[in-house]
């Protein structure tokens, strides 16, 4: 396994696993407890979103889990907004942080008022999509046949990895027009390897790497319980 590109926000893996591991790690993801919104108690309401619209938006806010919180974990947010304004999620107020302060909720006309306290707790992914901490998903790197014509387009494509020559045949990462166009010219030339590309982008609420681990260590437990079951 190599690490290709790797921060807070996105980690690219470039391993050889077939699509089963690949899909029991994506899936695990949505096992990975993470911070939102949960509860809602608005006291006034003035714009013109309904309450159970407004509260859906809050919901969806995503918000950093630290590592000491557990299923325990209640964390209270208020908020008050008064118009002609555009709330925004950073008017949230309380011992979470928001990841991204500009999400906006709603706007507020002259004179009207928004006033709610939100309660966020952990959950998962399987039970809402609120949840769900990133993006988990995976491409084959691709084995293509050379000639002159495929290697001008090969040879200019700017993919995951550096596109590398073996005997008669490319190990490159392709997109779409560019893979159409090689089968254009060869429908036959092309293959795919034994190896994928594995990438995760966090939302934001825990890091790309921690969701990694998490996402095996969900896997694994999972896989655990099921060996137990069948003894």
């Amino acid at each position: 396994m190599e690490i290709i590109q790797k921060s807070d926000d996105k980690i690219v893996l470039r391993m050889e696993a077939n699509e089963t591991l690949a899909n029991a790690i994506r899936r695990s993801v949505s096992e990975i407890p993470t911070l939102a919104i949960d509860e809602v108690e608005i006291y006034k309401n003035d714009s013109a979103l309904y309450d159970e619209v407004l509260a859906h938006r809050l919901g969806l806010v995503p918000l950093v889990t630290e590592k000491s919180m557990s299923e325990k974990t209640s964390v209270d947010l208020k908020l008050t907004a008064v118009g002609p304004c555009t709330v925004y999620s950073g008017d949230l107020k309380g011992s979470a942080e928001v990841v991204e302060p500009k999400i906006p909720i709603t706007i507020l006309g002259e004179g009207h008022k928004l006033e709610l306290l939100a309660t966020a707790k952990l959950g998962v992914g399987i039970d809402h999509a609120k949840h769900i901490p990133g993006l988990c998903y995976y491409r084959h790197i691709l084995e293509i046949t050379s000639n002159p014509q495929i290697d001008a387009i090969i040879q200019k494509s700017k993919g995951l990895i550096k596109a590398e020559k073996k005997g008669s045949k490319w190990l490159c990462d392709l997109n779409g027009a560019e893979e159409k166009a090689v089968e254009d010219i060869d429908k036959k030339a092309i293959s795919n390897s034994g190896e994928i590309l594995f990438i995760i982008e966090s939302y934001g609420t825990i890091p790309a790497k921690d969701i990694l681990v998490k996402a095996t260590e969900a896997l694994g437990d999972n896989l655990d319980a099921f060996e137990k079951a069948i003894k």
